[in-house]
């Protein structure tokens, strides 16, 4: 049996106690589950150098997951491109069941092994590519069968897991493993190792655009700014990086169309054609072109 499957002998009774010990319980597991994703720091920082490497040359990323790691991977997925202006092409997510497996149960649908490789093909797998599979026991034939192929297939394949004995070691080139252990509720993996792989993900995919040079100075210099929050957001953030007045950061903004064209604007004295130019020469790297 999985570990992530097994009862934790300390939680047995857990209905009967009263609720502030219940949620202190709670909220203890909580926190176990961020250290356990913690000590993945070293494997997290190859597997960050790994994927970026893979998509700095065109590749994309693609998340492949069934039950609750799915709905995880398929957040994660969806967040790339408003926060660091991903394209949407290049950030697949793959959930056993179909999107109708995001609100509903899909019965079967983590077993089916063949799926995820006929999904994988159809998606026209490359070796340029990254395939992020997650799963809590590290047993779900869905999510093993696409990392195995997509290892098969040349492409990067990262596994994200939360028990140490998992098969999926072998099905990929890097382990993610955050060890949970038992849940408070027994085999309720969206609990420990749901927040686990969650941490994992923000984590991965955030240092893959860092790395890509989607943020500098700690800013999402690539935010889309497709609402008023947003766009305020943008104003004060090339106000602030730019030192300059709120009014030049808003009209540079107007007229480049982008946080970084409005910085190098305001920064290197540009008008926003140059500035793109500029961009454009060194792939959007905005620390290069100052």
């Amino acid at each position: 049996m999985s570990s992530t499957e097994q009862a934790a002998p300390r939680f047995d009774g857990l209905e009967t106690w009263p609720t502030r010990d219940l949620a202190a319980a709670l909220l203890e597991t909580q926190l176990a589950a961020a250290a356990a994703a913690a000590a993945t720091a070293e494997t997290l920082a190859q597997a960050i150098d790994a994927a970026a490497q893979r998509l700095a040359a065109g590749g994309r990323l693609i998340y492949l997951g069934a039950g609750t790691s799915g709905r995880l991977a398929v957040l994660d997925a969806a967040e790339l491109p408003p926060t660091f202006d991903w394209p949407r092409d290049r950030a697949l997510a793959l959930m056993a069941g179909g999107d109708a497996a995001l609100v509903h149960a899909i019965e079967g649908a983590e077993d089916d092994a063949p799926a995820a490789v006929a999904a994988l093909t159809a998606a026209a797998l490359s070796p340029r590519d990254v395939v992020i599979g997650v799963a809590a026991s590290g047993r779900t034939p869905y999510t093993r069968a696409g990392l195995a192929h997509a290892r098969a297939t040349g492409a990067l394949a990262i596994g994200l897991f939360n028990a140490p004995d998992a098969p999926m070691r072998a099905d990929c080139d890097l382990a993610l493993v955050a060890d949970t252990g038992a849940e408070i509720i027994a085999g309720s993996t969206r609990m420990k190792a749901g927040t686990a792989q969650k941490v994992l993900l923000n984590s991965l995919s955030t240092g893959i655009m860092v790395r890509l040079g989607h943020v500098w100075r700690g800013r999402m210099v690539e935010m889309r700014p497709t609402n008023a929050k947003l766009h305020a957001r943008a104003v004060a953030m090339v106000a602030d990086l730019a030192s300059c007045p709120t009014e030049q950061a808003r009209a540079a903004l107007a007229t480049g169309g982008t946080i970084k064209t409005a910085l190098a604007m305001v920064l290197l004295d540009l008008d926003a054609e140059t500035a793109r130019a500029r961009l454009a020469a060194v792939g959007g790297q905005l620390a290069r072109v100052l």
